[in-house]
């Protein structure tokens, strides 16, 4: 059972017809690997015209993560017919940071996101410290006409008293540096519900984030429901041993409740896409995009052009 967070939302007065739906690149991550010229024309081949990055190696390349100057990657999504509309980037590191917003602004991406943080248990003072480097980022991005956003996985649901990290970070950050993408597939891998978080941010939602959770999953949905203790200390090793592969399925083919995702991002005048992103898959990864890009065309309220 989810638990509500903050108010329930009926989501009435719906102010748009259709919300843009892209793709997270991490879905193609092999391939781009191995073809990143041939992959981006293979996305836009597929349907795909809004594309968001994935770097994990901004210490030693400041783009997309896979050693292509800003020059070449603005040519080769020009020729595709793609728009970069973010990206995340880790390391996020202040000293790495400018390096990162002059490659993006040449490209024309207008924003930068944090990828996945880490946070002690028990360590209030830590969330703080962190707090306030997403402001410094933030405002690095603002002086340059660009924006800074968070996106959260599970852990960022576990609580310190009676407050929820997300909120910690939230409360600690500026609303005019630091922005929202929500992962509804992780809060509700939190045990929590995706449309109360969305209507409780909503005035600094901009991106959203949709997977899908596969009826036959070897664990249950709700990873602090006997999977994790939710007072473990989630580093990056704990994080990676409780993710299953087989706890991810093509967009559209699962269990979660996509459309009143959508209906609720209808209603975020702020929310400016819907990106699809595949962590893992039994198919080649882009027959993966391609089936996911199939099943999400049965749900209304969305738009690829």
């Amino acid at each position: 059972m989810r638990e509500n967070y903050g108010r329930k939302n009926t989501w009435k007065g719906v102010s748009r017809l259709a919300v843009k739906t892209g793709i997270q690149l991490y879905s193609v991550r092999g391939s781009l690997a191995k073809d990143p010229y041939g992959t981006l024309a293979k996305v836009a081949e597929i349907g795909y015209r809004y594309v968001e990055g994935a770097n994990g190696n901004a210490a030693e390349d400041p783009g997309v993560g896979f050693g292509v100057p800003a020059r070449e990657m603005k040519k080769a999504l020009d020729d595709a017919g793609l728009k970069l509309v973010g990206c995340h980037v880790t390391p996020l590191q202040l000293d790495l940071i400018d390096r990162v917003l002059d490659y993006h602004q040449e490209v024309g991406n207008p924003q930068i996101g944090c990828a996945i943080d880490f946070f002690p248990y028990g360590d209030r003072d830590f969330i703080l410290r962190r707090c306030e480097l997403f402001n410094q980022i933030g405002e690095k991005c603002r002086a340059r006409g660009m924006r800074f956003y968070y996106h959260n996985h599970y852990q960022e649901f576990q609580r310190f008293g009676g407050d929820y990290v997300y909120d910690i970070i939230m409360a600690n950050t500026d609303p005019s540096l630091v922005f929202v993408e929500l992962d509804t597939y992780w809060v509700m891998r939190a045990g929590l519900d995706p449309l109360a978080a969305m209507e409780k941010y909503k005035d600094r939602l901009i991106l959203l984030h949709q997977k899908d959770f596969p009826h036959d999953a070897p664990q249950k949905l709700v990873m602090f429901d006997g999977i994790i203790n939710p007072r473990a200390n989630i580093n990056m090793d704990v994080f990676g041993a409780t993710i299953y592969p087989e706890c991810f399925t093509e967009i559209g083919t699962g269990i979660l409740p996509i459309q009143d995702f959508i209906d609720a991002a209808q209603a975020v005048p702020s929310l400016e896409y819907i990106l699809l992103e595949q962590d893992f898959s039994k198919l080649d990864e882009l027959e993966s995009i391609q089936v996911s890009m199939n099943a999400f065309r049965k749900f209304s309220g969305i738009e690829w052009d």
